[in-house]
């Protein structure tokens, strides 16, 4: 059941057992699903991860993407698994059928994508991100634009990315100065051509896909000809790296070159392009200067339109943390067992050498990744579980109340794995001691490619400002009280569990001093400063969260021991883990409360020179 890549058993647990997937089977979206479909599908997923993208994970990492006069040059061991990716459905797999996609559960596709994110993350980027942009354009593209753009990325023949960032303004979209100039219209919609430089673009090129399909943010000139300040003035396009003939082929080469690759300390297999739009002197689109591009919705709602991505993207970004951990804790468990050091204290240095997981801290250290990683995979299930509900609840307050929560938590979702899912990776090295800082085994490689994540789509600092300013304060609590309806569920449930009654006793004082303290902040009105600790505030969520999610976990847990005695491994070992996060890091959140509650502007009052 322990693949090496995911352990499948628990995979099992989380989403038969615990989320019970098999109930959506009988809402009309899902009917011709069941049970035995989500399992072929996820094996399928397991058989084709270990076969096609793991094999490559240290060549694409070795050999890094090339650029020349032609483009960007990747290894092809990516192409081929990308091809036998797409071949087997799973660029298709979330979407509807109408769209000639296999309509499943977003939950049951997002355990499926654990496979390939645990077997090579840098390589299911790049699907990843197409199904986003293919989303995105059939959600919001005109009905010309998704069969040109969005059904090609369906099938796995284009592929997509997203170009926010610029070199002058990073995150601060509202500063972005790639501009966009009407061009006529024609079948695809208003066109436009794009001048302008989009920084970190991953899969900003390639030699692997027939087109890639770039959705752009940029602005329109106001009446006065000059740029719109602010995020009101941004609009979305879609760019494609080749124009589109009459028969919906790649064409003539657009006015989109790739000025350079940035040489990153990991996820080297998916390339990173900074991208010029409208250069104008290698090639010129129908004769003249100017990337070509069609405009997705209104002038000016281009921000709350790429959200529609972006939100995706992180909770996606959430799941390759998960499984980069994951994936180094089953590595490091697997090794613990068999290094031979040292001997138990009692032995006093008599006799033969044990095994290293038989020592105390050893064992400590497993328990904090077991909880780190199967408590983010377990976040990260629950959030596509949400978006099946959003989508596909039985009423409009339900789907709303699933919308308002998966709001809250997308914050979390990226965050929490992201930082996490990295200190299961860092243990992972240690318990591998010397070796583990070596290029021999995987876990420095899982390391380095886990650390991209605290940073993209979105830093944790900006996630914890999100999660504060716009999510809580600003929503005023309304699905913050949703959450905390579904954790006093839990901790209700628990409290009639001896076994469990501490923990549940101890989550609703975490919870109750999470909600004392945004009432404070609340009262507090628009005083200067209120964000200036939100990062803490966000560790502190986070973790109250996850223990609520462990605790939900672990009564499922002792329900099961009775019953399958076979498995009662398996079931300690998510009762171990809960009563770990609980000892070990539900204390933390009193800490980073106080910071919080105590308003210090320690940080933010230090002035630059004082550095």
């Amino acid at each position: 059941m322990t693949s090496g890549i995911i352990n499948g058993r628990d995979l099992d647990f989380l989403l038969h057992e615990w989320l019970e997937v098999e109930t959506l089977c009988v809402r009309d979206h899902f009917a011709d699903h069941s049970r035995e479909t989500f399992q072929a599908v996820i094996d399928l997923a397991a058989r084709l991860a270990a076969a096609e993208f793991l094999p490559h994970y240290k060549t694409a990492d070795r050999i890094e993407p090339t650029l020349d006069e032609t483009g960007v040059h990747v290894v092809p061991e990516i192409g081929r698994a990308l091809r036998a990716f797409a071949e087997a459905g799973f660029f298709a797999a979330s979407f509807p059928a109408e769209l000639d996609g296999l309509q499943l559960p977003h939950v049951v596709h997002t355990a499926a994508m654990a496979h390939f994110m645990a077997a090579n993350v840098a390589t299911a980027a790049y699907p990843m991100l197409t199904a986003g942009s293919a989303r995105l354009l059939a959600t919001f593209g005109s009905a010309a634009q998704i069969d040109a753009f969005a059904r090609p990325q369906i099938a796995g023949r284009f592929f997509g990315t997203m170009c926010l960032s610029e070199p002058q303004a990073g995150s601060s979209l509202s500063d972005i100065t790639t501009r966009a100039v009407p061009d006529g219209e024609d079948a695809l919609g208003d066109r436009y051509r794009l001048t302008g430089n989009k920084m970190w673009i991953s899969g900003g090129d390639q030699d692997i896909s027939e087109n890639i399909i770039h959705l752009v943010l940029a602005k329109v000139e106001g009446a006065d000809g000059k740029l719109v300040p602010g995020t009101k003035g941004v609009s979305l396009f879609v760019v494609p790296k080749f124009l589109l003939d009459a028969t919906g082929r790649p064409g003539e080469r657009n006015d989109v070159t790739v000025a350079g690759l940035n040489h990153k300390m990991g996820y080297r297999g998916t390339t990173n392009c900074l991208l010029n739009f409208g250069e104008g002197t290698h090639r010129r689109p129908f004769g003249a200067p100017g990337a070509v591009g069609y405009r997705v919705g209104s002038v000016g709602q281009g921000l709350p339109i790429m959200f529609h991505m972006m939100n995706e993207a992180r909770i996606s970004v959430g799941l390759g943390a998960a499984m980069l951990g994951y994936r180094g804790y089953l590595l490091a468990l697997a090794y613990a067992r068999e290094r031979l050091q040292g001997r138990p204290a009692a032995a006093r240095g008599a006799g033969p050498m044990v095994p290293i997981i038989d020592h105390a801290d050893v064992k400590r250290m497993l328990l904090a990744q077991k909880a780190y990683v199967e408590g983010a995979l377990a976040l990260i299930l629950y959030a596509a579980r949400l978006i099946d509900e959003e989508k596909t609840g039985e009423t409009e307050a339900a789907r709303r109340r699933a919308g308002d929560l998966l709001g809250l938590l997308t914050p979390i979702a990226k965050s929490w794995p992201s930082e996490w899912g990295l200190a299961a990776n860092d243990i992972a090295i240690q318990i591998h001691g010397g070796y583990g800082y070596t290029r021999d085994f995987d876990v420095e490689q899982l390391y380095r490619d886990n650390r991209l994540n605290p940073i993209h789509e979105g830093t944790t600092g900006v996630q914890a400002m999100d999660l504060l300013g716009r999510k809580i304060l600003k929503d005023r609590g309304a699905a913050l009280a949703l959450l905390g309806e579904r954790i006093a569920a839990t901790v209700g449930r628990a409290l009639a569990a001896p076994v469990l009654a501490a923990e549940a006793q101890a989550l609703a004082a975490a919870w109750a001093g999470i909600g004392a303290t945004v009432r404070q902040l609340g009262e507090a009105g628009e005083e200067p400063g209120l964000l200036d600790n939100a990062t803490p505030f966000l560790s502190a969520f986070g973790h109250g969260v996850l223990a609520w999610l462990w605790l939900d976990q672990a009564l499922v847990a002792i329900r099961a021991v009775p019953i399958d005695a076979d498995d009662t491994a398996f079931y300690r070992g998510k009762l171990g883990a809960c009563r770990y996060f609980f000892a070990f890091e539900l204390p933390k959140i009193d800490a980073w409360l106080g910071i919080v509650k105590s308003r210090t502007d320690i940080a933010a009052a230090m002035p630059d020179a004082a550095f």
